[in-house]
């Protein structure tokens, strides 16, 4: 089984690299599915969520407020913190089983390990590649204001609450450019597929 950690900054494009890869064949592990499991009403994280930041966090329907949820986190490193502490271990758990769950059953698959926060949870260690996803910070303010309907302050506080890009890029084996067109990051993918499946 070969393992390749996908990571990249906020609205670089990440998923349509993802999406790409999963259509050349390989096995994709999205942990933002994952987290959004993890926080579903009867889990343990979704408790220790509703515990620590309050009832103001729930929909009517009794299922946690997303935007609501990351308002908060985004105004405050130290809440961000929190929530990564609660649900990281989730996270990791979930993705662990999903991963001898394929040995077990396709031990020759690639898999794609899908961590917005791959280095600054420590997931980097032990793959086999690591893939970062690149665009210019204008095209992802851009992308992320559309996208979310985020005032373009609260873009860029969310950009830039995360790690540098050119601290993504100096740790990545692989720089993917998606500031171009479709057609351009699917060659990019293609071609990484090809480095993955060189004999």
């Amino acid at each position: 089984m070969k393992l390749v950690g996908l990571t990249g900054g906020i609205a670089s494009g990440k998923s349509t690299v993802s999406r790409l890869l999963a259509e050349a064949g390989a096995r994709i592990i999205d942990a933002d599915v994952l987290a959004r499991q993890a926080v579903e009403p009867g889990q343990p994280a979704f408790a220790a969520v509703v515990e620590h930041f309050g009832s103001g966090v729930l929909k009517s329907d009794g299922t946690i407020d997303r935007d609501q949820l990351a308002a908060e986190v985004f105004a405050d490193p130290g809440q961000k913190a929190r929530l990564e502490r609660i649900i990281h271990p989730a996270v990791a758990h979930a993705m662990a089983a999903r991963l001898a769950e394929i040995e077990a059953t396709a031990p020759e698959s690639t898999v794609v390990l899908d961590v917005p926060l791959l280095f600054e949870a420590g997931m980097d260690a032990g793959l086999d590649l690591v893939v970062v996803v690149d665009a210019p910070e204008a095209v992802q303010l851009e992308r992320l204001m559309k996208r979310s309907g985020l005032s373009r302050a609260d873009a860029l506080a969310r950009i830039r609450s995360q790690m540098p890009m050119a601290e993504k890029r100096r740790r990545a084996d692989v720089v993917i450019d998606n500031s171009g067109s479709l057609a351009s990051t699917r060659s990019q993918v293609l071609a990484l597929w090809r480095r993955l499946n060189r004999p």
